[in-house]
């Protein structure tokens, strides 16, 4: 079934035909993120469904001077997956009010985003030092080492509920190690709630989250030579109570196969069976405290909305 390639594939080929040639079919979410996937989800975060955005955004608005006199002054700031920091002004903000010169590092795998987030943070925040880090968080965080002054390190977005357990708890840990005492985490996280709220959040009205995931199909027929006909998957997004994690999958709804030209890879799919590409987990403040406790942080303090729906919570090293 498998040759050699017909090009050189991609670093994460391998992945693909692993994940696709399990019982249980799978892709990692990571390849979600190409140019218009990002662009998708940019227009996801602003849809009436999809709290988390707005909820996380309305906190920092609230709660910024709070959370920096929690944390302590001075203290150099880095955020991790930061993006185009369109959070994050409101937060630099509030420590720059009280420290004369505020050095933030926003850390992304893509040097475009940096540089949007370098723009942004200069015209908003023009106190504020930016200092943007170019890495891929699979190499590690060694690049904190390199950070001597007092940390403030921040992973907003509740991104860690994409990881499974295993491997949220290993992420935290490869960001403990490398910080010193008295340094910090901040870490968004969106809490159980109803179901209710939940679904419609993942599969929205107007369509452009199945559009989101419908586009790793599109990027795996563009990148690996794929035939995906995406009329004949569609989004599925379902909570599972036991796991306390929103699932999402691609199902394929007729028997089909699909053919990989750049790998020599052919792979079928039964009427029925399912992709699962993105997990997002939901928690509960014991799983928060249980989870910073096994990576090496303490929690000190959590930050609700008014509806308890998102968590801002503070751990120390």
């Amino acid at each position: 079934m498998i040759a050699q390639p017909l090009v050189s594939p991609p670093p994460y080929a391998e992945e693909v035909i692993r994940g696709l040639s399990s019982a249980r079919k799978t892709l990692p979410f990571k390849l979600f993120y190409d140019a218009r996937g990002s662009a998708l989800f940019e227009q996801i975060t602003l849809l009436p469904e999809y709290y988390l955005t707005r909820t996380e955004l309305e906190m920092l608005r609230d709660r910024s001077p709070e959370i920096a006199q929690a944390v302590g002054l001075p203290v150099s700031i880095v955020e991790l997956g930061a993006g185009t920091a369109t959070k994050t002004g409101t937060l630099l903000s509030a420590f720059a009010r009280g420290q004369m010169r505020v050095k933030y590092f926003p850390v992304d795998i893509s040097p475009a985003a940096l540089d949007d987030a370098r723009k942004r943070i200069r015209r908003d925040c023009p106190p504020v030092v930016v200092r943007p880090i170019v890495a891929d968080f699979s190499h590690g965080f060694g690049f904190l080492r390199n950070i001597r002054e007092r940390k403030l390190v921040l992973y907003l977005g509740s991104s860690i509920g994409n990881f499974d357990w295993s491997d949220a708890v290993a992420m935290l840990k490869s960001v403990r190690d490398q910080l010193s005492t008295g340094d910090a985490l901040l870490l968004g996280t969106d809490m159980v709630k109803s179901p209710g709220i939940l679904v419609p959040a993942y599969d929205d009205s107007k369509g452009v989250t199945p559009e989101f995931n419908k586009n790793i199909l599109v990027r795996l027929n563009r990148e690996l030579g794929g035939d995906f006909d995406l009329n004949s998957f569609r989004h599925v997004a379902e909570w599972n109570p036991f796991a306390s994690r929103m699932e999402i999958y691609l199902e394929s709804e007729r028997d089909q196969t699909v053919t990989f030209s750049n790998l020599n890879l052919t792979i079928r799919f039964d009427a029925g069976e399912r992709i699962h590409t993105e997990n997002s987990y939901k928690y509960t403040l014991q799983m928060i405290g249980q989870m910073l406790s096994v990576s090496g942080f303490k929690l000190e303090k959590t930050w609700f909305d008014q509806q308890k729906w998102f968590g801002l919570n503070l751990a120390r090293v």
